[in-house]
């Protein structure tokens, strides 16, 4: 086995390290894509077919070649003979060799020709670029979620390419404010939306629209906030109209609202410059969900909130003259408060709750006065105690009933039987009609339908449960009628008939 000794090449090692710098990667880096580079060269020179590894020593810069060959057990186990040998043949270079290793042939020198040395080049280049681009995406990446400047570089297709320094990052239409127009070399704040790992190098995506980039201005422009003292709730954002930032504090000696104004509104005129104009609300956040509801329906007067935690639903009063700042411009106030909340709510003003109560008032005192076979006088009594169904007087305790004013156990006993054999004689037609139209006992079962309902779904043909898991929200809603049920409600039913798919996969 012949000998070559590698002699120190020290300009290797200056040039790593002026790469290194200049390109900010690491100089291993530069030295691994050289060695590539040096060894790519030698299997030009040696034949391709041969495994030719080369190794730059890290301190001197001396260069070495050699020809690995791993060892095998047996011929039966060689699958290329120009890179594998026999244990027994290996033998014969070193005694104590073991299977797995490699006999290592070292190789002279390579004097780098044009073409080699231009080849060496590009993989050198080639490599140094891949590291360059493997530290930008690794750098940017830690900064998804924070604000970065940049400078236009140029508009394309309505999208705005941002010099960000080592980079570029893009700006995309739909992500800038509207009405907003930038020119070359406008400097811009944009949030850092995501940045995704491409063959070009590191792909920045920004926004000027999310809710976080306007949550970031103020942790930038409110102390409070960045020292954690002031937290940010929750953010809404119509971009380039109107926001709502939810702003709460546990340092009672702290105005959380004030903070973020700033003195003579500073801090808020600043984050309302760099959104252009766009009008903020800062809402004080509050553990009594009715309380933040109208903190954060301002500044329209709210008279009354009623909480529907089931369907996620609020529905908000409000006197008729604050009816249309409640709703907002184009629906905006209403529907960033629905945003900040996270659930839906509908404003009502106090003629409309009261027309629409009356409605339903006049409906149950109907359905009492024909189950119960009761004058008007009573079906208000049982209304006003807030008896809704015949059902709940079915169930409801006697001495309840009996406590009402003008009621006795007679007539509250009395009034329990009648509801009593109207739902018995109400489920007996129910079972002879579900049976002749063929409804489902499953979908019988299902929660949120009634029998009414079920009636009206066979008629439309839905009689199983799969029937009703092939609907769409807006079909169910328009086969029972619109004021049957929510789409909230519609929603719950339709995905709890569909949850033995799931349980099936």
């Amino acid at each position: 086995m012949q000998n070559f000794e590698s002699m120190p090449r020290p300009e290797i090692i200056l040039v790593a390290d002026t790469v290194a710098r200049e390109k900010n990667i690491d100089r291993d880096d530069v030295l691994e894509a050289m060695e590539i580079a040096i060894q790519k060269a030698g299997r030009s020179k040696y034949g391709f077919e041969h495994d030719i590894r080369a190794t730059i020593d890290r301190k001197s810069g001396a260069i070495s070649l050699a020809r690995y060959r791993e060892v095998v057990e047996s011929a039966d186990q060689i699958e290329n003979e120009v890179t594998q040998l026999t244990l027994a043949e290996a033998k014969a270079y070193d005694s104590n060799i073991k299977v797995g290793e490699f006999i290592i042939d070292p190789l002279p020198p390579i004097d780098f020709g044009r073409i080699a040395a231009q080849t060496a080049k590009q993989v050198i280049v080639q490599k140094v670029r891949d590291a360059e681009r493997n530290k930008q995406f690794e750098e940017y990446k830690e900064k998804v979620g924070s604000i970065i400047n940049g400078t236009v570089k140029r508009i394309e297709f309505g999208n705005v390419i941002l010099d960000i320094g080592k980079t570029e990052a893009i700006l995309r239409r739909d992500e800038i404010i509207p009405r907003e127009k930038f020119k070359n070399g406008d400097r811009v704040r944009a949030y850092v939306l995501e940045v995704r790992r491409e063959n070009k190098g590191p792909q920045i995506f920004l926004s000027r629209t999310c809710p976080e980039f306007l949550a970031k201005l103020f942790a930038s422009e409110v102390p409070e906030i960045y020292d954690g003292i002031v937290k940010s709730v929750g953010v809404a954002r119509g971009p380039g109209s109107k926001a709502k930032i939810a702003v709460r504090t546990d340092d009672m000696t702290v105005d959380a609202v004030g903070a973020c104004v700033g003195l003579r509104g500073i801090r808020v005129q600043a984050v309302v410059t760099e959104l252009q104009g766009e009008k903020i609300d800062i809402v004080p956040y509050s553990e009594d969900k009715a309380q933040f509801i109208v903190s954060a329906l301002a500044p329209a007067e709210v008279t009354k909130v009623v909480l529907d935690e089931d369907n996620n639903r609020i529905e908000v009063v409000v006197p008729q003259e604050q009816f249309s700042i409640a709703i907002g411009r184009r629906g905006q106030n209403v529907k960033l408060a629905s945003q900040l909340l996270g659930c839906d709510i509908d404003v009502l003003t106090e003629e409309q709750e009261q027309e629409r109560r009356s409605n339903e008032n006049k409906v149950r005192s109907q359905r009492f006065m024909e189950a119960l076979d009761v004058d008007e006088m009573i079906a208000h009594l049982l209304i006003a105690e807030g008896f809704s169904t015949v059902d709940e007087i079915a169930l409801v305790d006697l001495s309840e009933l009996a406590e009402i004013e003008g009621f006795d156990e007679d007539v509250a006993k009395e009034l329990q039987s009648r509801a009593q054999e109207f739902i018995a004689k109400r489920n007996k037609e129910f079972e002879e009609k579900s049976k002749s139209l063929g409804i489902d006992e499953k979908l019988q079962q299902l929660p949120g339908l009634d029998q009414d309902m079920l009636l009206t779904l066979a008629s439309s043909g839905v009689k199983t449960i799969d029937d009703l898991a092939d609907l769409a929200t807006d079909e169910l809603i328009e086969m029972l009628g619109e004021n049957t049920l929510s789409v909230q409600e519609a929603n719950k039913v339709i995905m709890a008939a569909r949850e033995h798919w799931f349980a099936e996969e």
